[in-house]
């Protein structure tokens, strides 16, 4: 199959990690891959790097101009060489890809990743095919009229564990002593993600455990205000910010619990990954993240991510290191079986090969 990417985030996110992933499957499987992504964007600089072709649109800082150039160049890609189908993996992209009228030129696959409600679902019945992150996130399209909804779990890259030197050296790395515990959360930094909630929790879990030590990656437009309420909180340094990190396999080699305060998630990549590390996980019940996490199986759910729920959810992982470490074992295996990139690979080729049979829009 020829398959024409189109994502125009400015950011790298969790969505980002995954339409790289498609496109390594894809290629290994022997399907032809090209890319329409912002110029300068992390995810055409690291696409290029990897050999892919990537179709740059110009990266404006008034967003509509960027996707009518977006627009644009797929509508000059669909004029030449076929495309069996156009997967728009983003809102923006998908804008695009409408403007351009891919659905009329090609089979059009629209992704959706968010679990927030779908006021505007007119862009997404567009689409021969909606592939969801998640049932819950399907479930929220279908309530608003889409059709042809497909899920599709995303999926990660599971790691060979961490032996204790690796471990060793990256707790070092974040300057941890031997007896320091240390929680990590990886997102960005966005009111719907809950930082605010888990940092509210650290000083519940300081009373018990005053060696815990809260390390935030990620970066977003609420960095400076949740660094003012680490600050009011008190925390000092038990709660870091460390912005970006490149080498996130590390960062995760480092951790003794993963907490995911999640307001609204679709399923969540970071989670999954932390999972595949083997971390006990805390996360909130919302959104897609149950169908991974099963409470008590293979990590922690708290039914809302307030403070004091989850404070009591790290003390009690923290109160019976056996048990913790069981359900990271669990999780890990979770995600071997159900949620490894090559699943969410086979699974997304499954809907092109669906839709290449079915008759294409007129």
């Amino acid at each position: 199959m020829r398959t024409l990417h189109i994502d125009l985030a400015a950011e790298w996110r969790g969505g980002q990690e995954q339409v790289l992933l498609l496109l390594r499957g894809l290629r290994r499987c022997g399907h032809t891959v090209e890319l329409v992504a912002l110029g300068g964007a992390p995810l055409a600089t690291r696409a290029a790097a990897e050999g892919f072709t990537v179709h740059s649109a110009m990266h404006w800082r008034a967003p509509t101009l960027a996707r009518l150039h977006a627009a644009l160049t797929v509508r000059r890609l669909l004029g030449g060489k076929p495309f069996d189908v156009v997967h728009a993996h983003e809102a923006h992209g998908l804008t695009a890809a409408w403007l351009a009228r891919a659905h009329r030129r090609s089979r059009l696959v629209a992704a959706r990743r968010v679990a927030f409600p779908l006021n505007s679902p007119g862009r997404y019945a567009a689409a021969q095919h909606v592939i969801a992150v998640s049932r819950s996130v399907g479930d929220v399209a279908t309530a608003a009229g889409v059709e042809h909804v497909s899920v599709v779990h995303d999926g990660v890259e599971v790691p060979p564990p961490a032996t204790g030197e690796e471990r060793q050296r990256a707790r070092k790395n974040w300057g941890a002593e031997a007896d320091t515990i240390l929680l990590g959360c990886v997102g960005f930094l966005s009111e719907e993600k809950g930082h605010a909630k888990l940092l509210a929790a650290m000083p519940k879990i300081r009373e018990k455990h005053p060696n815990c030590r809260l390390l935030l990656a990620g970066e977003g437009p609420l960095s400076y205000a949740l660094e003012d309420l680490a600050h009011v909180l008190g925390l000092g340094e038990s709660a870091q910010f460390v912005g970006f990190v490149e080498n996130l396999p590390e960062f995760y080699d480092a951790l003794d619990i993963f907490v995911f305060p999640s307001l609204s998630e679709g399923l969540g990549t970071a989670l999954l990954l932390a999972m595949a590390h083997g971390l006990p996980v805390v996360a909130s019940a919302r959104g897609g993240i149950p169908e991974a996490v099963k409470h008590g199986e293979n990590g922690l759910l708290v039914r809302d991510p307030e403070p004091e729920l989850l404070a009591g959810a790290v003390a009690s992982l923290l109160g019976d290191p056996a048990r913790a470490r069981q359900l990271g074992a669990a999780g890990r295996r979770t995600v071997v079986q159900h949620f490894s990139a090559e699943q969410m690979v086979d699974n997304t080729i499954a809907v092109y090969e669906q839709v290449c049979r079915e008759t294409p829009r007129s």
